[in-house]
């Protein structure tokens, strides 16, 4: 594995975000029942400031040669108002074969498994992050609802995030996109730490297994097709780790000082 520095001069500096550690409640008393209110207290570490974009995966492939689990299957699922099994979507192809990645180079790469969004972390010298630590990250210390405050997205002409119709789920372009968006569009609705696109855009994977499915891998933030209740920093949602989906890319973290 390359250290961080070297793969830097492949895809660009990195954007590492260090965040101090610090004690917070975790979950939300008016969401899911998984979503208990719990004090947790998470060490300092670092946490990308953006998502991972099709540029950067793709110079990661390039690199290393990797076959991400999509490609490998032959098929990943696609949002159009329900799930869709469409054979041939893959992170090139998000939609299926007749698309690509045409003026999407900043666009999150989508199509990639927990796998693959583990092994691009490892490429880098890092790692995904834990949902503790990226909750915090979210969130903060105040236990605040979405990134930006306890204000909906849609509550006024602010464009926070990048996300679906009120009622869930379907695109919805009222933030100027009916899919994905340039990582790093909506700086408005930026969490306490500076990061961005913590609520919408796509999902992201994390290391820890969904509660009370130990086979699925929790994904946090919610995405561009999602209301705005699934955008809350607490929300989670579980999927198996080998699959591909047009909803879901990643984030890397690290260790503080790593």
């Amino acid at each position: 594995m390359l250290p961080a520095r070297t793969v830097a001069a492949e895809i660009g500096e990195i954007d590492l975000v260090a965040i101090s550690g610090g004690l917070y409640v975790m979950g939300d008393s008016g969401g899911d029942a998984n979503e208990a209110l719990r004090r947790v207290r998470v060490k300092s570490f670092r946490i990308m400031r953006q998502e991972v974009t099709n540029r950067e995966f793709g110079r990661f492939v390039a690199a290393t040669g990797h076959v991400s689990d999509p490609e490998r299957r032959g098929f990943g699922w696609v949002w159009d108002g329900r799930w869709r099994k469409v054979k041939g979507a893959d992170w090139r192809h998000p939609k299926g074969p007749d698309g690509g990645l045409a003026q999407l180079d900043d666009h999150p790469v989508v199509q990639v498994s927990h796998q693959d969004a583990a092994a691009f972390c490892r490429w880098l010298g890092l790692r995904l992050p834990s949902e503790e630590e990226w909750e915090y990250a979210a969130r903060g210390g105040d236990g605040r609802r979405f990134p930006w405050g306890n204000e909906s997205p849609r509550q006024n002409s602010r464009r926070l995030a990048n996300f679906g119709a009120v009622k869930c789920c379907a695109p919805d372009t009222w933030d100027g996109y009916g899919g994905t968006a340039p990582v790093g569009g909506y700086p408005e609705g930026a969490s306490p730490f500076g990061l961005l696109d913590m609520a919408g855009n796509v999902w992201e994977w994390t290391s820890n297994s969904f509660p009370g499915r130990p086979e699925y891998i929790t994904l946090r933030g919610g995405g561009w097709g999602n209301n705005p209740y699934c955008l809350r920093v607490s929300y989670r949602h579980g999927n198996p780790p080998d699959i591909g989906l047009d909803m879901v890319g990643l984030r890397c973290a690290g260790d503080a000082g790593g």
